[in-house]
């Protein structure tokens, strides 16, 4: 670890970012910052470099982060991020600032997935974050040919009756098993691929959600950087990239 990082202070160094309600009582900046790409298994990361990039996204007005429990690492160093600014701003500067991690189980569990199991990956990222309740976890299920994603998402609705959880959402679910949660459980958000070049979600997945009260997180909006100035005038290059995120983004590109 390297020497102790500069914290903003207080409210006074943050940037005025628009937010928006999930739910009544429950609000976040307009952006959030993804945390995908601090897992090393995306490439090199400097623990300091990252915890040092969220407090100036803080100062910037950004105050909800997205994570994994599969992001190798990212919880641990929101963790870190987290009791840093505690002890610089106290608990004030630390209730402005919302977690969004994800329950991902692993693919080979999904057929005998037990309340105990999911139990123990909420503990497990409530330990690595540092919180005694996780503000959202978005529920992923690898596989619907797997039964069983509307029995965990019933075990994440007893964790959140028990105080380990204030709210749930889901990542990367399509209509059918959107519906089919919302019959099982109050789901609170769904977190989306959406951009210029992929309207999917902006139809029945939608409706869907607006007649649910489902809020929308979208993700993937600039194709992982496709859609900026720094590939004007590049020339194409093809699939040879240093990551699976930029290689399903060029892929979209090609079915736009």
């Amino acid at each position: 670890m390297g020497g102790e990082l500069e914290y903003g202070a207080g409210p006074s160094r943050v940037t005025e970012v628009p937010r928006v309600a999930v739910r009544p009582g429950y609000s976040v900046s307009r952006i959030i910052k993804g945390g995908w790409q601090l897992s090393g298994d995306h490439g090199a990361v400097k623990a300091d470099q990252a915890v040092s990039d969220m407090v100036r996204f803080v100062d910037a007005g950004v105050t909800a982060f997205d994570c994994a429990d599969i992001y190798s690492g990212v919880e641990d160093k929101i963790g870190r991020f987290r009791a840093g600014l505690r002890r610089a701003g106290g608990l004030d500067a630390l209730d402005r600032i919302k977690v969004h991690t994800k329950y991902v189980p692993d693919r080979d569990s999904l057929a005998r997935l037990t309340l105990r199991d999911v139990e123990a990956g909420i503990d497990r990222s409530l330990m690595r974050l540092g919180m005694d309740r996780l503000d959202l976890v978005q529920f992923h299920w690898w596989d619907y040919a797997v039964p069983g994603h509307v029995d965990a998402a019933r075990h994440l609705g007893t964790l959140r009756d028990k105080g380990k959880i204030d709210l749930i959402g889901v990542t990367n679910f399509d209509t059918e098993h959107l519906a089919e949660l919302c019959d099982t459980t109050d789901v609170a958000s769904a977190q989306v691929q959406y951009s210029l070049l992929d309207r999917r979600a902006s139809q029945d997945f939608a409706a869907l959600a607006r007649d649910r009260g489902v809020s929308l997180f979208a993700y993937g909006v600039l194709a992982g950087g496709f859609l900026t100035d720094a590939w004007l005038g590049r020339p194409d290059p093809g699939l040879d990239f240093e990551n699976r995120s930029l290689v399903k983004y060029r892929l979209i590109i090609e079915e736009f």
